[in-house]
């Protein structure tokens, strides 16, 4: 599971130790492998708000695992930010047990992003803010859209927006 907070903070215990706190920015993997227990909480008093994504693993098993990481908007600023992955290449990304990649970027009004899907058959993106097209489909806040078997998923930026896009097999 991939939390990717968009606003507030999620304080996260779990039963092999960890204690952490996920801030609006952040990313948190958590793997229960063998068997985990864990909780989220909403402790602060902003609201809360963010992205959880569900990934089925490469294989069963394995040891628990949680890890979380600060992303830096600056960084992803008309550019891919690979956020989490199950791909070993991917060495600044947050490690996960799917064949898959979890991206963010975000883009300025009037700007363009393409990513080339490769070897992964779907693709599932969902703007957290602003208004964008999508290979031709317009997306608000709220929305996202699936594709399957595209070679590329060009993004276009009708305002400034952010975005998080999950590539799997």
């Amino acid at each position: 599971m991939i939390s990717y907070v968009r606003q507030g903070a999620v304080t996260h215990r779990d039963s092999i130790g960890n204690v952490g706190l996920t801030r609006a920015g952040d990313v948190q993997a958590i793997s229960a492998g063998t068997g985990i227990r864990h909780s989220e909480y909403n402790l602060g008093h902003e609201l809360l708000q963010l992205f959880q994504i569900w990934l089925s693993p490469r294989q069963p098993g394995g040891e628990p695992h949680w890890e979380a990481r600060r992303f830096p908007k600056a960084d992803s600023a008309n550019q891919w930010v690979i956020l989490a992955s199950g791909f070993p290449d991917d060495v600044d990304a947050l490690p996960i047990r799917a064949d898959a990649r979890v991206l963010g970027a975000t883009l300025l009004a009037g700007s363009d992003l393409t990513y080339r899907v490769g070897d992964l058959r779907y693709a599932y993106l969902a703007p957290a803010q602003g208004v964008v097209s999508v290979n031709g489909q317009r997306l608000e806040v709220g929305d996202g859209i699936a594709a399957s078997d595209e070679p590329t998923v060009i993004v276009k930026a009708e305002v400034d927006a952010e975005i998080v896009m999950v590539a799997t097999n």
